[in-house]
Parts: C-alpha cells; structure tokens; sequence
C-alpha cells in the first residue's frame, strides 16, 4: 500500500516538474522576459522586475503653510494633559501626574512636529526607468539618499536604493 502511494507521488511530482518554466530564458510564449526593452537579450542578467534608474527628481511644493511651531505647541498641550490623565487614573501621586505630563508634553511636541512637517513638507517626483523600460513616476515624501542615476526599487509604491 506504501509502495503505491510513493510511487503515485513521484510520478505526480514528475509530471508538475515538467511543467515548471525558468525565468529568463527565450523560449515559450513571447519570447522571454525584456521584451522591447534595451535589454533584449533574452536572458534575464540577474535584474529584478521592479528595478530601475533614477533620470530625474523633481520637488513639488505642497502649498500648505502653517506658523512654525504649531505643531510642537499643540502636540506639546495634548500630550501634557494626555500625560496627567494617565497618571492620575492609573493612581499616581502628585509627583508622577507632573512627571507624565512634562514626558507627555514632551512626547507630544515631538509627534506635533512631525505630523507638521507631513503635513506642510515638501514631496518629491521621482522618476525612474525600469529594467524592463517602463519609465514610472513616484511622488514620495523623503528621498532616503536617491539621487539622479542611482539604482534604485520600487516597492510598495516606494522609491528606495537597492
């Protein structure tokens, strides 16, 4: 009874290794991967898919402005009262309520500041032409280190150096 179940495995095993294809090569439908691209050769030379060059980066104003510190002045307020709160629900006494909130206040000026600069910055068009010569255009806030004729990945719909 063995004997049969490993012999109908190996030959499953076979059949679907028959059908199993490997990247890069010319045959089969379409010639291969790199189709029309500068790259053509019909071998895959170790690229990926979601690969590239980074031609051009553009900066894109956000048009949105907002006094300096209002960030860090709001964020600062939530996070002190946030702070006290806790501290004293959770039974703290005078001295650890105090202590919370100046960390929350802390804590919040830091996040108020970031979510200002999210939402005030400045964002970036990147764009890059794939491997496959597909030229695509990202708009990321930050770039990470990318500059112009860098070698770059998308993922995610994030630009990042590879």
């Amino acid at each position: 009874m063995k004997i049969q179940l490993i012999a109908a495995g190996a030959i499953a095993t076979l059949a679907l290794a028959g059908c199993a294809t490997s990247p890069g090569y010319g045959g089969g439908y379409g010639g291969g991967y790199n189709n029309g691209g500068y790259n053509s050769g019909g071998y895959n030379d170790g690229r990926c898919a979601d690969c590239g060059i980074v031609t051009r980066i553009n900066t894109v104003a956000s048009g949105r402005s907002a006094p300096s510190a209002t960030g860090a002045i709001l964020g600062g307020i939530v996070g002190a009262v946030a702070g006290h709160e806790i501290s004293s629900h959770t039974g703290g006494s005078k001295g650890n309520q105090n202590v919370s909130a100046a960390a929350g206040a802390a804590a919040g000026a830091l996040a108020g500041n970031k979510v200002q600069q999210n939402v005030t910055g400045d964002s970036y068009d990147i764009q890059v032409r794939m491997d496959d010569g597909r030229v695509i255009m990202v708009n990321q806030k930050d770039l990470g280190g990318i500059r112009e004729n860098t070698y770059v990945r998308v993922v995610n719909g994030r630009v990042v150096i590879r």
